[in-house]
């Protein structure tokens, strides 16, 4: 049986999709995968494959001690990527983005979670041959959608009115999410309710901390900010919502959306290149934040439309499933240990 060390310190932030990514992973290997796999987590034992699924520096050291095995690299974000995301000053910011990319250097094999990070890992100096695109996924017994009376009665457990049309967007408050263009969307459209779910993962170091925080604190009447929501009750907020919108500037696969996508929730997203590799025609594309709100004034209203995107997402989640990702990380494995 192959022995798999997982390097993962992706749990110790909360609110993170690179944990929620790390968990459906570590959620397949124990429960369909247990048999031919024996998995550990930051074990410095011998391996036949150690899998980096966080870049922590420890981490990088280990990949210098004999027995590692095949060292797999799983690629969350480049230097580019977190522009928006942190506030990180000269000269720190890049040493750091030096280092990032020399620990994925360091690996045998890279992950990408999308395909079009394929070449820019090799304009970096990685060969394409040694990167693989792997696609994230999600479980369906964790997010499931629900019936229209489950529905209701979460929205009077969670205090949000039945009456309304209510949008949902998740992830981290930061700048790159478009939080900004999320709020002016709640501020004029008064008669929709909007919920952002999630938190200032990262504090004061957040792009944008100031500005956002004075929102968070003192939003609009119909825009609500309930926290980072723990992962058990996520699916709760997919399921009471009408609409999932996620506003981002800059992304790879989000969790989020396959989170909406496996719910049946219609999903609403700034029409980013990147998702034209992935997710082309699952979901209601906007290139800016005037199409956005152009769409948030019909879509209420336009059950068919709504219901075509219903169907998109819950086709779209049949493609991102545990179960066809299960054969897709067995064959890689496999593979992989053969060639350590």
């Amino acid at each position: 049986m192959l022995k798999i060390n997982m390097f993962s310190a992706a749990d110790s932030v909360k609110g993170q999709g690179v944990g929620s990514a790390y968990n459906e992973l570590m959620g397949l290997m124990r429960t369909r995968l247990n048999k031919e796999f024996t998995v550990t987590v930051n074990q410095y034992g011998k391996a036949d494959i150690s899998h980096y699924h966080t870049i922590n520096f420890p981490y990088y050291l280990s990949t210098f001690l004999p027995g590692r095995g095949r060292k797999i690299g799983y690629v969350h974000f480049l230097p580019e990527t977190l522009e928006g995301s942190l506030k990180i000053p000269q000269p720190f910011r890049g040493i750091f983005y030096r280092y990032v990319i020399a620990f994925y250097k360091r690996m045998d094999h890279i992950v990408v979670v999308n395909p079009t990070f394929i070449p820019k890992l090799v304009a970096y100096g990685i060969p394409e041959e040694r990167v693989t695109y792997i696609p994230n996924f999600v479980s369906r017994e964790e997010f499931y959608p629900v019936d229209a009376a489950k529905k209701a009665e979460l929205r009077r457990q969670y205090g949000v009115d039945d009456q309304a049309f209510t949008i949902l967007g998740i992830g981290q408050i930061q700048e790159r999410k478009g939080l900004f263009d999320f709020i002016k969307l709640a501020e004029n459209n008064p008669t929709l309710q909007f919920i952002w779910a999630g938190g200032f993962s990262f504090g004061r170091i957040t792009d944008g901390y100031a500005a956002l925080k004075k929102v968070v604190d003192n939003p609009p009447a119909n825009l609500r900010f309930p926290g980072i929501v723990d992962r058990d009750k996520l699916v709760d907020y997919y399921n009471l919502a009408d609409l999932f919108l996620l506003p981002s500037f800059n992304e790879l696969f989000p969790m989020s959306v396959l989170e909406a996508f496996s719910t049946g929730t219609p999903v609403m997203l700034r029409d980013l290149d990147l998702y034209h590799a992935i997710i082309a025609g699952d979901y209601a594309g906007a290139k800016d934040y005037a199409e956005m709100n152009q769409l948030l004034r019909t879509l209420p209203h336009d059950a068919a439309a709504l219901d075509h995107w219903r169907h998109q997402s819950l086709a779209a989640a049949d493609r991102y499933s545990e179960a066809h990702l299960t054969q897709i990380w067995r064959e890689f494995y496999t593979q992989q240990a053969k060639e350590g």
